[in-house]
C-alpha cells in the first residue's frame, strides 16, 4: 500500500468507519474564512476533523492519543501536502496508521463534485 492517498481513494473512503480525515491547516483555513487565492473554493473536506499542525507539534504522543480514537486510520491533508506530511510523521510516532493526501485542498477544491463544507 502506498504511503500516500490520492483523491480517488479518499473520495471512495469518506465516511468509512475508523477513518479520520484530518485537516491540519489553520482554523481559519479549515472553516473557509481564509485560504489560498489559487483555490476556486474555500473550506474543508466534508466530515474532516481539524487539528492545526502547529498545535500538533506541541503535543506529546500521549496527548495525541487522547485526542484521536485508538486504532483510527488517519488521512492528513493541508493546502498542498507539506504541513500534512509533517503531521503524518508526528501521528506515526504517536502510534497511528497515518497517511498523507499530497493533493490536499489545492486539488480537492478544484472538483465541484467532491464534498466540502465551511464553518463549524
Amino acid at each position: 500500500m502506498s504511503e500516500d492517498v490520492d483523491r480517488d481513494e479518499l473520495r471512495r473512503r469518506l465516511g468509512e468507519p475508523g477513518l479520520i480525515v484530518l485537516d491540519v491547516r489553520s482554523a481559519d483555513e479549515s472553516a473557509g474564512r481564509t485560504g489560498a487565492s489559487c483555490d476556486p473554493r474555500q473550506g474543508r473536506i466534508a466530515g474532516a476533523q481539524h487539528l492545526d499542525v502547529q498545535e500538533l507539534m506541541t503535543l506529546t504522543a500521549a496527548q495525541i492519543r487522547e485526542l484521536l480514537p485508538e486504532g483510527a486510520k488517519v488521512v492528513a491533508y493541508c493546502h498542498s501536502g507539506s504541513r500534512s506530511a509533517v503531521a503524518v510523521q508526528i501521528l506515526r510516532a504517536a502510534g497511528f496508521d497515518a497517511r498523507n493526501y499530497p493533493g490536499s485542498w489545492h486539488e480537492w477544491s478544484r472538483d465541484d463534485s467532491l464534498p466540502s463544507e465551511t464553518g463549524y
